[in-house]
């Protein structure tokens, strides 16, 4: 027994790697030993290529000669496939086989394999080696530079232009996060502005925030329309009300009908806007808008009644196409000029009912109905729009916006050449008359205003342009055989 023991001393203390005792722990060479045998058992776990020193548990460096031959006559005793263990009377014990790999730990930071061929970090991730013996490496610490880094307001602003990560949580203090703002709004960059609004609206109250933007417009402006651009209403009615701008307050809130698709509920929300504090304009046309919704939902329930029972004419020979819910004032007054033109003024589909509740001027009413009855060649109905009665009894035509645009919308819907050719003939630039005469073949316009003109050699010119024999050429021959007429050239 004590022979046992004084053999274990012995073989401890003949042993390069020593063993662990309290007496050393402040002795610096033997830490600087302990860090050598750290290493040396991290590159065996790694498979490192470094020229570090290496120890076998016999106190032998690995790789030398004397440490392969007894590794080599420690395998070819072994029977293949027994268990590995204590090999009897030897002092070294026998090494596990290690999970191949090309990469070792080293080579990983230095770029290359075993084989010294260089490889991307992606694949050096994807290596099977590296995901068994280094799950998770940190990135070198230079790459945290621009993180952890001190950099004044003005040089943080600077880089921030430049495109480069900067980290903006170091700012704590009121005055350095104001100081960074203003240097951001003097470097006049947009997206620097923003970064560092947003992160000012993250870290300090609103109200603290409202107030500081409130001195600087530039800045404030940013965030009104950052806020209407991400739909962060709350917070937009919360800076108006602080800034006091009640308008806004209104329309901000007005807006959100939009986002209503119910007509109903539409509806109700709109009435619930006619007391916000609009401008005296803005209001009137919030109550038009309520008032709009509230007859097109009248009419869309009384006109599809009407188109399912088809009963009705108009409703069967052009059926609607769309619902008129939430439509343009103009797109609600053409709807009724087409399907309910005749009615009359009292009931809500009325055009005139329409004309007369929302102020619609002349102008617009003529300009829309016109289409309308065009669209249907209802040439009566164009007419009547043009007709009005003097004093007298005497009838004449008149339009409010101009003739030689009655023309071009009756030519746009197909109109034929007698009904145009009345509607030229009114048109008060002689110039534009034989321009629109020419253009749609309206021959009598054309000879009477040269005969008007008393100009037989354009007369002349224009004889040649009309067929053989046709009414239009007789009239011409006609014309310049008066002896009557004194003919200017």
């Amino acid at each position: 027994m004590n022979r046992v023991k004084v053999d274990e001393e012995e073989y401890w203390h003949s042993s390069k790697c020593k063993a662990f005792t309290f007496d050393d722990e402040d002795d610096e060479l033997s830490q600087l030993k302990e860090s050598k045998r750290a290493v040396n058992s991290l590159r065996d776990i790694v498979d490192d290529d470094d020229d570090l020193e290496k120890f076998s548990w016999s106190g032998e460096p690995v790789g030398s000669i004397s440490w392969s031959i007894k590794e080599t006559a420690s395998t070819s005793n072994t029977p293949e496939g027994s268990d590995l263990g204590l090999q009897k009377g030897s002092s070294s014990i026998a090494s596990f086989p290690k999970q191949a790999s090309s990469y070792s730990l080293s080579s990983f930071f230095k770029g290359r394999n075993k084989h010294g061929s260089f490889q991307s970090l992606s694949d050096a991730l994807t290596d099977t080696g590296f995901k068994n013996y280094a799950p998770e490496l940190r990135r070198p610490k230079s790459e945290y530079k621009d993180y952890d880094s001190v950099w004044s307001p003005k040089e943080t602003v600077r880089r921030l232009q430049s495109g480069k990560v900067c980290s903006l949580e170091r700012f704590h203090s009121l005055q350095e996060k104001l100081l960074l703002l203003d240097e951001a709004v003097a470097g006049h960059d947009g997206n620097v502005i923003m970064a560092v609004l947003i992160f000012l609206k993250r870290t300090l109250k609103k109200e603290v925030l409202f107030h500081e933007l409130e001195l600087r417009q530039v800045a404030l402006r940013h965030l009104i329309h950052f806020l209407k651009d991400t739909g962060d209403q709350k917070l937009l009615l919360d800076l108006f009300r602080f800034l006091d701008r009640m308008e806004e307050v209104a329309l901000t809130q007005y807006r959100e009908h939009l986002a209503i698709q119910d007509a109903e509920k539409r509806k109700e929300f709109l009435k619930g806007c006619i007391g916000l504090p609009f401008s005296s304009e803005d209001s009137a046309l919030v109550q038009d808008h309520y008032t709009l919704l509230e007859r097109q939902i009248i009419i869309e329930a009384n006109d599809k009644h009407l188109e399912a029972a088809a009963q009705t004419e108009i409703f069967r020979k052009h059926p609607r196409k769309a619902s008129i819910l939430n439509m343009p004032l103009v797109t609600t007054l053409f709807y009724s000029c087409f399907y309910h033109y005749a009615e009359a003024e009292g009931t809500f589909s009325s055009p005139a009912n329409l004309k007369k509740t929302f102020k619609i001027s002349d102008k617009q009413y003529v300009l829309t109905a016109l289409a309308a009855r065009a669209k249907l060649r209802a040439w009566h109905d164009v007419d009547a729009l043009f007709t009005t009665k003097n004093w007298l009894g005497y009838t004449k035509k008149k339009a409010p916006i101009g003739f030689h645009r009655v023309v071009e919308i009756l030519q746009r819907n197909n109109a034929p050449v007698q009904v145009l050719q009345d509607y030229v003939r009114l048109v008060e630039d002689v110039e534009t008359k034989l321009n629109f005469a020419m253009k749609y073949k309206c021959h009598d316009v054309v000879i009477d205003t040269y005969k008007d003109l008393k100009d037989r050699l354009q007369l002349m010119a224009y004889r040649c342009k009309v067929d053989r024999g046709s009414p239009a050429e007789e009239k011409i021959d006609s014309i310049l055989n008066n002896p009557q007429i004194r003919w200017k050239n």
